[in-house]
């Protein structure tokens, strides 16, 4: 078997993706472009949803697991009224309710004693999380439904805001990975006695990544590797620690270790040479060790 050509052109491109087209399209476009198979996405957005999309190319795809870890930020907008089949406004309208009795200050009330801060969430079935090697979506496409376990997930902010039409509020919400933003809008009607779906949804923040640096997938610049982890602290070392970490040796933590980790280790030059987590509270193992090749170029 003939070994795969290694990755020639490496970075992060901060995508504002379009509606209309998956993550995966997106994917595809920055391949076409550039010309390098290694390309992927650090957390799916829906096919009608806009906003931040973080794509690692090259050796930068290795990296993607820390930066779909990062927090989000979305905007939208709630319908209440009618629950649909995928929770959102693309799906068909499931159920109907009278709401217009409801007022501004019981959604806010149910957001905050309910939907705010750590809470348990079932993933939707039209979400692209796996079940035994499946995607929840292609089963729902099948008419398959599957018991999803309820898992943690933490809404740091909730804001609602009323529209015009008393039955659409718009919403602000940063919340850990793994939210869906669209369960959020379903469960807000259920606890307001009725139903209610998601619509115009739009990631505006991926960490410290926003809207402001995102551009369309056909002129998004690639940011080095180092810059790919500016959300995680970063620890420089010189040339013989650099020499350590090429082998993949573990490191001594010192004063210069801020927090936790995982911590992005550069050399003098400020390149991404790996990243490192916790061994013990004396030393820092590596969980991936970059080649040096994996700094550029940076293409536009």
């Amino acid at each position: 078997m003939a070994r795969r050509k290694p990755a020639q052109v490496h970075g992060l491109a901060v995508v504002d993706k379009p509606a209309g087209v998956t993550s995966h399209d997106v994917v595809a476009m920055l391949r076409r472009r550039l010309g390098e198979r290694r390309v992927g996405h650090a957390g799916t957005l829906d096919p009608d949803a806009t906003g931040v999309l973080l794509v690692g190319v090259g050796n930068v795809t290795r990296l993607l697991r820390f930066l779909t870890a990062l927090g989000k930020t979305y905007t939208a907008e709630v319908v209440l009224g009618a629950s649909t089949s995928t929770l959102d406004a693309a799906g068909e309208v499931t159920a109907t309710f009278d709401m217009r009795s409801v007022t501004p200050a019981q959604v806010r009330e149910v957001v905050a004693s309910h939907l705010t801060g750590p809470i348990l969430q079932v993933p939707p079935m039209v979400s692209a999380l796996k079940v035994d090697g499946r995607r929840l979506h292609e089963l729902a496409r099948e008419g398959i439904e599957v018991e999803r376990e309820a898992r943690p997930v933490t809404i740091h902010r909730f804001d609602v805001t009323e529209t015009d039409d008393p039955l659409v509020y718009r919403i602000v919400v940063t919340c850990s990975s793994g939210t869906y933003v669209r369960s959020l809008a379903d469960d807000l009607g259920r606890l307001l006695g009725g139903g209610a779906h998601l619509r115009a949804l739009r990631r505006t923040a991926c960490g410290s990544f926003t809207e402001a640096d995102a551009r369309p997938p056909d002129e998004a610049p690639l940011l080095t590797a180092a810059a790919a982890l500016r959300d995680y602290p970063s620890v420089a070392v010189d040339d013989t620690a650099a020499g350590a970490v090429a082998n993949g040796r573990r490191l001594p933590i010192d004063t210069a270790w801020r927090g936790d980790g995982p911590w992005a280790i550069v050399d003098a030059r400020g390149e991404l040479l790996a990243v490192y987590r916790r061994h013990d509270d004396r030393l820092a193992t590596p969980d991936v060790v970059l080649p040096v090749a994996s700094q550029g170029p940076n293409v536009p």
